[in-house]
This record gives structure tokens, sequence and C-alpha cells, in this order.
């Protein structure tokens, strides 16, 4: 797996490498993280890739690490884990 870069972003640690065909979108938030696989086939560059990543998109990702973290304190709550 090959990093190609961090992209700077105040809500998430996102992070773009190539492998096995495709391009990886990693985006991290404290103990979450998302990966999103594009083919290489479906894009033409790494800045095709970049594209993909507008305010729309890191927007909905970052609702989801929210989303994330309560369904992980829901289920440590539904086994009187704390």
């Amino acid at each position: 797996m090959r990093q190609l870069a961090d992209i700077p972003h105040p809500e998430a640690k996102i992070t773009l490498f190539s492998w096995n065909g495709k391009y990886l979108i990693k985006l991290e938030k404290g103990p979450f993280e998302q990966t999103y696989k594009v083919s290489e086939m479906d894009v033409t560059s790494e800045a095709e890739v970049r594209e993909l990543l507008d305010d729309e998109f890191i927007a909905a990702a970052v609702l989801r690490f929210t989303q994330m973290r309560q369904d992980l304190q829901a289920a440590f709550e539904r086994h009187d884990i704390y």
C-alpha cells in the first residue's frame, strides 16, 4: 500500500492511498475510521479522487462518525459495559 497524500481538514484526518488497483480514502476521527475504496478504473487520476472529497461528502462522513460513536455507546449500555 502506498500513501499518496495527507489531506488537511479540521474535522478528520484524511489520508489517500493507492493499493491493488484502487484508491483508498481513509478518514479518522478519534477511535473511529472510515475507508472508501474507489477503483482506478472509475477515475482518471488522483485529482479526480480528491474532487470526491467535497464539503458535502466530508460533512456526511463527519456525521457518520457521530453516529458510530452513538452506536458503540448504545452497545456498551445494552450490555452494562462501562
